[in-house]
């Protein structure tokens, strides 16, 4: 997946270097295919975040959304053309935006960014995932990994999900798109949080900071070790209950970030499912689950957060629990069957 990515984005540079859509750097793997822990190997989906920067004449500007959910963060990405009327970017023989007429535009430069994939001065996630569908499905003949496999594009409204098979092999990738906070580890990006999350929504996503945070545990892990394998046990034991997986890996993850690398060996497997069922009871008990990222002030120094990310208390994950007393009820009987 990581060398088909590769490819695309080298070709995406080339396609893409005189144009005004989004630049597009480096794919990102994140999630549990890159983590390593997926619950659901038969059928795993290796997600990528691209990260976005602005073509030339223009610039991003996040907004926060202040309409949305008290326990969500929501931006909008506003696009705001920029001047070009420098003698350097005149060596370009770019016309400005800004300065020169409508008409003369119109004839000699394609559309602005503003003009294509945005709706009222916002970046659109709908139009900017149906564009880079067209630019996949256009560059795939030109990648080497199209002489013996076969490209799949499969439907979605905000991410670009495809799936490459060559008879015996089959493999599903999910592209997202994301726009970087300042020089973080927090990304707004193209994956819904809710059923229904408008086009010009951008929700925040803390998975490149997680898989940050992995790295950095197996940088300092013995040979040995057994989180990984603890938490896909446990998230795959959990399948069908009201616990998502998300909830086991945030508990993991904290559990990771207090007890020493080294307790989690083969010797130790029993006590730290133990531990990790434990958490859960305690969380059910309080109604109460911190968010991994949000807000935390011990994560490892090679993380990086925004500011306002890091200062923020607000983000339980079981709130729902506090607030609905048969949905607390219901986790309670849920854990003991567990």
């Amino acid at each position: 997946t990581t060398e088909l990515m590769d490819n695309y984005i080298a070709c995406f540079a080339h396609v893409l270097s005189d144009s005004f859509y989004p630049v597009l750097p480096r794919a990102i793997g994140v999630g549990s295919a890159f983590e390593g822990w997926s619950p659901r190997e038969q059928d795993v989906v290796y997600r990528v975040l691209i990260p976005m920067t602005p073509p030339r004449g223009h610039s991003f500007h996040l907004e926060l959304d202040s309409a949305g959910q008290r326990h969500v963060r929501n931006f909008r990405v506003r696009v705001q053309l920029e001047c070009t009327c420098s003698r350097e970017q005149q060596a370009d023989k770019m016309l400005c935006f800004l300065h020169h007429p409508e008409e003369e535009l119109r004839s000699n430069q394609d559309p602005s960014l503003l003009d294509t994939l945005c709706t009222d001065s916002y970046l659109d996630v709908h139009k900017t995932a149906r564009w880079l569908y067209q630019v996949v499905r256009a560059v795939w003949p030109a990648l080497p990994q199209s002489h013996s496999w076969h490209l799949k594009l499969l439907p979605s409204t905000r991410s670009c999900q495809i799936q490459v098979t060559n008879g015996t092999e089959s493999f599903r990738i999910e592209m997202l798109l994301g726009v970087q906070r300042d020089d973080s580890h927090i990304f707004v990006s193209s994956q819904p949080r809710e059923a229904y999350t408008p086009s010009t929504t951008w929700p925040e996503t803390y998975a490149v900071a997680e898989t940050e945070f992995f790295k950095h545990i197996a940088r300092q892990a013995p040979p040995d070790s057994l989180h990984l394998k603890c938490l896909q046990f446990f998230t795959r034991l959990q399948l069908g209950f009201g616990f998502s997986t998300y909830t086991t890996k945030t508990i993991v993850m904290h559990l990771l970030n207090v007890e020493p690398v080294s307790s989690w060996r083969r010797r130790d497997l029993l006590l730290r499912l133990v531990d990790i069922s434990e958490s859960l009871r305690l969380c059910v008990q309080a109604k109460r689950l911190n968010h991994f990222i949000v807000g935390n002030w011990r994560l490892p120094e090679d993380i990086t957060l925004p500011r306002d990310v890091q200062m923020d208390k607000r983000n339980n994950l079981f709130h729902h629990l506090a607030q609905q007393s048969t949905a607390h009820t219901q986790a309670i009987g849920e854990y003991q069957v567990l």
